[in-house]
């Protein structure tokens, strides 16, 4: 055998030794009953044509492979942005399971949420009794100051009533009644992750502030900054500008620390987060701000009926929209955007210009939820990029109407095509179609890049096969800097693979680009 004790191998070259390479070879041939090779290909080349590619965007009864996930995932991700917040899940534990690991394999952080476990018995009979125990269980042994409840499609299907559920679970004494228990409905068969995230705040906020009074603060907000993979680095970010700014902000939301945990030997099942009495004090906040509009839209139609001003954006990377961000915080608070931050602004455009040649005219594939596929569109325009696919599998026609607006805007649109509601399936057939030079979006795009060629660039949820990406801002001047970065990074090892064969294609090899 290829390894031993003595001798361990990786996965990797472990199948490409011989011995595994005949046995999977056998398997194949004996019992994948597999087609002949040749009609494999003549298949396979038929799904890069024109013609297959209008029947695979005609597709309507079937979802290969989606750019979203569904909307508890978005719930379970807010719950984490609070003090000591324990998510609860009505459902089953397997869908609990698949949270927790999409948040784990993204952060490289442990994903803490319990289930009310439900099973056969309580999809006949109604889940009460598992939400009564639940409860109960999770208060004692997790020592939350905040339970947050969210619903799986078996708790959804069968109608079960979370606030009635949760009103008979205290009267039963699984939690004191004064105990703070807000919840959300998250039915997994309609809508997304973001929707999720957005009914949970909602009803977080509902929860701390329905029949308060409200005592305007002047010149105090709210940033709630939505569903994302890269809040590590985004809020940081962010805080680090309104405190030059001497503003006066609560986030709503934060999941910085709680997803970056030091390793110092001791275990932290919360860290950081919004503070519950911050909580309580946001509902007297001049205004919310929302740093991801398709994220909030329940939430700050919330916000404007409990008398704040509201405004949102869409996810501020780049110079315009960095811009228009602290411009409405500084019309909002009166608080004036400091020299030191009108200097990041001109490296950052510096930058850009010093590497106009290498991306004026690039061609992208853009892919992911709508307000960052709008944000990177929006970049990339500005570094006289072409945007040519926009692809969010949650779009909706106003997200669409709003995209064809931005790319109309600029010269670099006029060829760019706006796909709402399409999966990854579809944006194969376009990149066969219309090529592009690069893709940004999440990792399941790697399928792709084998398959088309694409160079990918991880810049959204999830990111499995690398680490730490997160951890460094995208929001902000110098979010806009490293991606930057990354967009040249993945440019110039293209162009060293492409010119690296000596005496054929190295006389483009260059030391200096």
């Amino acid at each position: 055998m290829p390894q031993s004790a003595e001798k361990v191998l990786d996965h990797a070259p472990l199948f490409r030794e011989p011995e595994y390479r005949q046995m999977l070879a056998e398997k194949k041939a004996n019992f994948e009953c597999p087609h002949p090779d040749q009609v494999v290909a003549d298949q396979n080349d038929f799904t890069k044509t024109w013609e297959y590619r209008e029947k695979n965007l005609g597709r309507e009864a079937l979802v290969v492979n989606p750019a979203k996930a569904c909307q508890p995932l978005g719930a379970v991700f807010a719950a984490a942005g609070f003090e000591q917040t324990m998510s609860f899940v009505h459902g089953s534990q397997g869908c609990v399971a698949y949270y927790r690991s999409h948040l784990s394999r993204h952060f490289k952080e442990p994903s803490s949420a319990v289930s009310s476990s439900m099973t056969e018995d309580a999809a006949v009979f109604g889940g009460l009794k598992n939400m009564v125990d639940g409860l109960a269980n999770t208060y004692k042994l997790y020592d939350p100051k905040m339970i947050a409840v969210s619903t799986t499609c078996m708790a959804e299907v069968i109608g079960d009533d979370l606030h009635g559920f949760i009103e008979n679970a205290k009267n039963e004494g699984s939690v004191p009644h004064d105990f703070d228990v807000p919840f959300a409905h998250t039915p997994a068969f309609v809508g997304s992750h973001v929707d999720g995230y957005d009914g949970m705040i909602k009803g977080i906020l509902e929860n701390f502030w329905k029949g308060n009074e409200r005592k305007e603060v002047a010149q105090a907000i709210n940033i709630i900054p939505g569903f994302d993979g890269f809040c590590v680095g985004n809020n940081r970010e962010l805080k680090r500008l309104l405190d030059m700014m001497g503003v006066s902000y609560i986030f709503i939301q934060d999941a910085s620390d709680q997803f970056d945990t030091p390793s110092d030997g001791t275990y932290r099942m919360y860290d950081g987060g919004t503070k519950i009495e911050d909580l309580k004090t946001a509902l007297n906040a001049e205004a919310t701000l929302s740093l991801q509009h398709y994220n909030t839209r329940k939430t700050l139609e919330y916000c404007k009926e409990v008398g704040q001003v509201t405004a949102s954006f869409h996810y501020p990377l780049g110079v315009q929209a960095t811009d228009e961000f602290l411009m409405k915080v500084s019309e909002i608070t009166g608080k004036e955007i400091p020299p030191t931050i009108g200097l990041e602004r001109g490296r950052l455009v510096d930058a850009m210009a010093d590497s106009q040649a290498w991306l004026h005219g690039k061609k992208y594939a853009i892919y992911g939820d709508p307000d960052f596929v709008y944000a990177v569109a929006r970049f990339v325009l500005e570094t006289g990029g072409e945007p040519t696919h926009c692809l969010a599998t949650n779009g909706t026609s106003a997200w669409e109407a709003e995209m064809k607006a931005l790319l109309a805007s600029s010269p670099f649109g006029k060829d760019a095509q706006v796909w709402a509601g399409k999966d990854l399936w579809a944006l194969r057939s376009l990149l066969f179609t219309e090529p592009v030079d690069l893709m940004i979006g999440n990792s399941y795009g790697k399928y792709l890049e084998r398959d088309t060629g694409t160079p990918l660039i991880r810049l959204t949820f999830p990111i499995f096969d690398r680490h730490h990406h997160h951890r460094f801002p995208l929001m902000g001047y110098q979010g806009g800097l490293r991606v930057l970065t990354t967009i040249l990074d993945k440019i110039f090892d293209k162009l060293d693979r492409e010119t690296s064969e000596p005496g054929v294609t190295d006389y483009s090899y260059d030391l200096t680009r």
